[in-house]
């Protein structure tokens, strides 16, 4: 089935186009929800109430820009407000895990497997986990982070900052990190 025929088959509410769809798209989207959830269960919940709101959604679709990105954007928008919902991310976001630690911009690792660097950043706190993921991974800006949390830019900025120091901390006490890199390749490594 093409893109557009599962398009046309999901707008008539088809269950075997939905079922296209879910299986086409779902191993990539269960991954995004897995770098915001705080286990496997809670990612593939996540995940299926994502789904439910793309099928609800399908008619907004206008054909501007790739469909799997749509698929996407709604999925960590779902991600984001079932994390404010159950107001887990309001209760991790405290900078006490920050205290003595130090940024080292340049410092990542060389080589290393993308499921190694999502470990390490699913062991951050819950805020800065995704502050990280929506700011380095999904590529949001820090405005638009701060209007999906509720935080002011600046809590965005300071966020993130304090994410990548601990990941760096994480990934140094794992052993993974060795040489100095910048950090835009271990956070490639994780969108992967």
């Amino acid at each position: 089935m093409t893109e557009e025929a599962i398009l046309q088959g999901c707008l008539k509410n088809e269950a075997a186009a939905q079922r296209e769809l879910y299986n086409k798209y779902s191993p990539k989207m269960l991954a995004v929800c897995y770098r915001f959830a705080h286990n496997r269960e809670d990612a593939e919940d996540m995940l299926q109430e994502g789904f439910i709101k793309v099928f609800l959604q399908i008619h907004t679709f206008e054909n501007r820009g790739a469909f799997e990105g749509w698929i996407r954007r709604i999925i960590v928008h779902t991600c984001i407000n079932i994390l404010k919902r159950n107001k887990k991310f309001n209760d991790s976001v405290d900078i006490i895990h920050a205290t003595g630690v130090q940024v080292r911009e340049e410092s990542v690792p060389s080589i290393i497997q993308a499921k190694q660097v999502v470990e390490c950043i699913r062991m951050l706190p819950l805020g800065y986990r995704t502050v990280l993921n929506l700011y380095a991974v999904e590529g949001y800006s820090h405005r638009e982070i701060a209007k999906m949390l509720d935080i002011e830019e600046s809590t965005s900025r300071s966020q993130y900052t304090r994410a990548k120091a601990m990941l760096e901390d994480i990934l140094v006490r794992k052993k993974i990190l060795q040489k100095p890199r910048p950090h835009t390749e271990w956070i490639a490594l994780a969108g992967n």
